[in-house]
């Protein structure tokens, strides 16, 4: 393989609101492809002949995660990452929720990183009160935080991130930290 960059994998994580589709929009615009743990939800709905409920979404994530630990959705996204980096030098990862999946990636690829995206709580609340799509309460996104780090084990992938990016100012102000980043990532 000489010649060519080694294969490198961004995990982004961070805690609901703060960014991190946004972030993984910004990769995308740059022709970096893309993969969501989320849309393993959607999959298994699929080939189930489930409908895309709340109720269907929350049963399959608890279902998943009884017979495959909390790094199922890591353990089911592996042959997607595989097959994309057939093709390309790197790929992101928007969703990277829990310690264990974390874990069972970095031992499966050695290029993995973790780039955090982070907002203060007051400010991913107002996003997230705001959102078209899901949007949420104030009370209902702190229940939701409080619930992803005792629950899904999220703080652990947010405190040895490699990277950091904060996002607490405009849209303009984050793409550039992504382009500085970026430009990190691939010097």
């Amino acid at each position: 393989m000489s010649g060519k960059i080694n294969k490198r994998i961004i995990a982004i994580v961070g805690m609901p609101g703060a960014g991190k589709s946004e972030a993984a929009e910004y990769f995308n615009t740059k022709g970096i492809p893309i993969l969501r743990f989320g849309d393993q939800t959607d999959i298994g709905l699929r080939e189930s002949g489930k409908e895309l409920t709340e109720e269907n979404e929350r049963r399959y994530r608890e279902t998943l995660r009884k017979e495959l630990g909390m790094a199922a959705y890591a353990i089911k996204i592996k042959p997607r990452i595989d097959r994309v980096l057939q093709e390309h030098d790197i790929v992101v990862l928007d969703g990277l929720y829990s310690w264990e999946e974390y874990t069972y990636l970095r031992k499966q690829f050695s290029g993995l990183s973790l780039l955090c995206i982070y907002a203060r709580p007051e400010t991913r609340y107002n996003r997230l009160t705001a959102r078209s799509h899901r949007s949420l309460t104030k009370q209902t996104a702190r229940s939701r935080d409080i619930a992803e780090l005792e629950h899904l084990n999220k703080g652990g992938p947010i405190a040895i991130a490699d990277y950091l990016v904060v996002n607490e100012k405009t849209k303009q102000d984050f793409f550039k930290q992504l382009d500085t980043f970026f430009l990190h990532l691939t010097s």
